[in-house]
C-alpha cells in the first residue's frame, strides 16, 4: 500500500541536510523550523495561520477546544473515518451524533441536516475529507450558514484537495499520508488569528508566556526534527506525489470494467487520492484473491465508529440506522495508489481485478 524504501531513496539526501541543520542549530523543540514549516504550509492551503503538533488527533481535539467545546456539548459527525475523528470529541467529555454516510463514505448533507433539525442544540460540526475525496465545499459552506455551525473539519486524508470552509481544518502527517512525518506529527489551519494563539497557547501546555499558564492545555508541539524534514525534504515532492496519485487513480477510473465492483461515484477532480476505494459485498473473496496474487490492499474501516468495542458506555448518539455507512464498512476494500507506483505495478493490480472470479 506505501512503498516507504522508494521513498527514502528518492529524498535521502535532503531528509539527512534537514537532520544535519538540526543538529548543528542547538534547537529541538519550537524553533525556526517549526515556524518556516507552519508558514509554507499555510501558504500550501491558502490558509493564514497554521499550528503544528504532535500528532493528527492533537490537531482535531485542541482545534475543537480552541472552537469552545465543552463537557456535554454535541458535536455532529460522520461514522465512517479512522477513530481518531471520534476520540477528540470523546476526550473532551464531548458528545458525538453521528449521522448517515453518502454511497461513497463521506458524510450525507441530506442526513446532516435532518439530524440538525432533530437536535436544534448541535452548535459543532465535524466533518471528514474521507479518502481523499473533498467535499462538496458549497454544501458545507450552506450547511454551516443555515445552521450557525462553528466547524472544524478533518483534512488528515485531504491536502491538496480540501479547502478551509469551517472555522478551522486539521490535519495529519502520519507516514502513510499524502504528507507523511517520519513518525506521528499533525497540524491545524485557520484563517482567524484569535483562534490560532489559543490553538498555539493551548499545544504548549497552555502557555501565553514562558511559565505562565493561562488554560490547561496539552503537551503536543511539533518538533523541529519532523518539521525540518516536512518542509525541506517533503513538502517540496507533495505536488509531484499528489499529481502521481491523481494519474493512477485515472488509470484505475478509465480502466474500470467490472459492474459487480463499485467505483467512487461523481468524484471532484481536485480529489489527492489519499486511498483508492472500491465496494464490493464479496469483499472477503476480493481480498483473498488480490492477496493472494502479491496485490497489497486494506481496509478503510471495516466497522462504523458507534460498533467499536470502545464506544460501549460511551455516551453518543446516531440519527438513524445508518444504511449507506454500514453497507460502505461491509464493502469496503482500499487498493494499492502511492507516488511510488510503476506503471507495470498499475496494470498488475487491474489484472488482479479482472481475474477474480465473483463468488455465486
Amino acid at each position: 500500500m506505501n512503498d516507504f524504501r522508494r521513498q527514502w531513496a528518492d529524498a535521502r539526501a535532503d531528509v539527512l541536510r534537514a537532520v544535519e541543520t538540526v543538529g548543528a542549530s542547538g534547537w529541538f523543540v519550537l524553533g525556526q523550523q517549526v515556524l518556516d514549516f507552519e508558514a509554507k504550509l499555510a501558504r500550501c492551503w491558502g490558509a493564514t495561520e497554521a499550528i503544528g503538533t504532535a500528532s493528527g488527533l492533537d490537531a482535531i481535539e485542541i482545534a475543537l477546544k480552541a472552537c469552545g467545546v465543552e463537557r456535554g456539548d454535541r458535536v455532529l459527525t460522520t461514522p465512517m473515518s479512522a477513530f481518531a475523528t471520534t476520540m477528540a470529541i470523546i476526550r473532551l467529555g464531548a458528545i458525538p451524533v453521528f449521522c448517515d454516510t453518502d454511497s461513497n463514505g463521506l458524510i450525507d448533507f441530506h442526513e446532516a441536516s435532518d439530524a440538525l433539525r432533530t437536535f436544534p442544540e448541535i452548535r459543532y460540526f465535524l466533518p471528514v475529507h474521507l479518502y481523499g475525496i473533498p467535499l462538496d465545499t458549497r454544501r458545507l459552506r450552506e450547511l454551516i450558514d443555515e445552521f450557525a455551525l462553528t466547524c472544524v473539519e478533518d483534512c488528515s486524508q485531504s491536502i491538496l484537495a480540501a479547502s478551509l470552509i469551517g472555522h478551522a481544518a486539521a490535519t495529519s502527517f502520519y507516514p502513510t499520508k499524502n504528507l507523511g512525518a517520519m513518525g506521528d506529527a499533525g497540524a491545524t489551519l485557520t484563517n482567524d488569528a484569535e483562534l490560532a494563539a489559543r490553538i498555539r497557547r493551548l499545544r504548549d501546555y497552555g502557555q501565553s508566556a514562558k511559565y505562565v499558564h493561562a488554560e490547561i492545555g496539552w503537551n503536543s508541539r511539533l518538533d523541529e526534527l519532523h518539521a525540518a524534514i516536512l518542509g525541506a525534504a517533503f513538502l517540496p515532492r507533495l505536488a509531484g506525489w499528489t499529481e502521481r496519485r491523481r494519474t493512477i487513480a485515472s488509470r484505475y477510473r478509465a480502466a474500470w470494467r467490472r459492474d459487480d465492483i463499485g467505483i467512487a461515484e461523481a468524484v471532484p477532480e481536485n480529489a489527492c487520492w489519499h486511498l483508492f476505494p472500491v465496494f464490493t459485498p464479496h469483499k472477503a473473496s476480493l481480498l483473498a484473491h488480490l492477496r493472494s496474487n502479491g496485490i497489497g490492499t486494506g481496509e478503510h474501516y471495516p466497522a462504523v465508529i458507534p460498533d467499536q468495542p470502545a464506544m460501549q458506555g460511551v455516551n453518543y448518539v446516531t440519527h438513524g440506522d445508518l444504511p449507506n455507512a454500514r453497507r460502505v464498512a461491509k464493502q469496503e476494500v482500499s487498493l494499492p495508489i502511492h507516488p511510488y507506483m510503476t506503471d507495470d505495478e498499475v496494470e498488475r493490480v487491474l489484472a488482479a481485478i479482472k481475474s477474480w472470479d465473483q463468488p455465486l
